[in-house]
């Protein structure tokens, strides 16, 4: 009986922790996304780094929310099941919070099987794919925000705080930045700055 209450609140606590690191590392992914559809580049930090980092940030997004959802099955203390994970509105707990994170994990799901087959996507179709991920953002941050032992916190309200201030300011500071028009090669295309990050590819002559 000690053992599997001791089990049952380690994978409380893993639940907890993984999701509360999923979102900063989320927030972390989405600035540094808008860092890099801006082109931003110093001497001690070019473009590749940043670009690096983005997707290093991204793929460690993606461990901790596969973390979260695992531990939040295994925990049998709030009746969640896997359809209330990826189909929004049938759970019985918390139905539009839950909706909310259900949201969040279809739209960066869609993100990681377009980037797996994004040698084979038109460059538009993927980056308007790739998009969804700063939608998926604020989903996130709500679900955070609904549901949880951990929403009451003070600790929590901080790394919620943190995260809007972090996106809010890269975002404002993304769209009203001139966005160098330096040409990139992707997939045998050039492929143009914009000031909305779109790219206007050209086919290599």
């Amino acid at each position: 009986m000690i053992v599997v209450a001791t089990t049952s609140k380690t994978v409380w606590y893993m639940a907890r922790g993984s999701g509360a690191v999923a979102t900063l590392m989320l927030s972390a992914s989405v600035v540094l996304g808008l860092l890099s559809t801006a082109r931003v580049a110093t001497r001690s930090m070019p473009r590749f780094v940043v670009q690096a980092l983005h997707r290093n940030v991204s793929l460690l997004t993606i461990v901790f929310l596969a973390l979260h959802v695992i531990t939040i099955e295994l925990d049998t203390f709030v009746p969640i099941s896997w359809r209330d994970v990826f189909v929004p509105f049938f759970a019985a707990y918390h139905p539009m919070w839950l909706a909310l994170g259900a949201i969040s994990v279809d739209l960066i799901a869609a993100v990681i099987i377009t980037s797996l087959l994004r040698t084979r996507m038109r460059v538009q179709t993927w980056r308007a794919v790739h998009w969804l991920s700063y939608v998926a953002w604020p989903f996130a941050m709500l679900h955070g925000l609904g549901v949880g032992s951990d929403r009451h916190a003070r600790w929590f309200y901080a790394i919620e705080a943190v995260c809007v201030l972090a996106v809010g300011s890269a975002a404002v500071w993304r769209f009203t930045r001139q966005v160098p028009d330096t040409p990139a090669v992707i997939d045998g295309r050039v492929v143009t700055g914009s000031r909305l990050g779109a790219p206007q590819p050209r086919r290599i002559a």
